[in-house]
């Protein structure tokens, strides 16, 4: 790939990451950060795979920044891979969901490092936001202090 395409796609994707960070997640961008995190977690982890689509954008980004934010019990950690951009991460984290498909975006809670409750893509698209952020709330209340 060209450097002029890296760069863009760099800028393009800027803003959908830092919608994450701006609510508090943890971008994690190589599979050794990945690792690092993964290996010595303790307690709850919201892990969002981003991605650049619009359910993304419009569902999975705001959905999971409100759940956050309105939720009474949280996860202790919020990390956030992008799948597409940072695929060495991407990858890496997935392997940590044992049992589940590639699928982004998507959403896991884990215990750990067991996923407890899982979000893929398929119930993000054609959903409400506000579905997308009950399903999220509820795992907070049924798994987090």
């Amino acid at each position: 790939m060209s450097m002029a395409y890296e760069e863009y796609m760099r800028q393009l994707v800027q803003p959908m990451r830092d919608e994450l960070v701006r609510a508090g997640f943890r971008e994690l961008r190589t599979s050794e950060e990945v690792e690092q995190f993964m290996e010595n977690v303790e307690g709850t982890t919201l892990v969002v795979v981003n991605s650049v689509c619009g359910c993304a954008a419009g569902l999975a980004r705001p959905a999971a920044t409100q759940a956050v934010l309105n939720s009474e019990k949280k996860p202790d950690h919020l990390v956030t891979v992008f799948a597409g951009q940072d695929r060495e991460a991407t990858a890496k984290m997935r392997e940590y969901f044992v049992g589940y498909a590639p699928s982004s975006p998507s959403m896991a809670l884990l215990k750990g490092k067991e996923v407890v409750h899982f979000i893929p893509r398929e119930e993000i698209e054609f959903q409400s936001m506000e579905a997308v952020m009950e399903n999220i709330m509820k795992a907070f209340a049924k798994y987090c202090k």
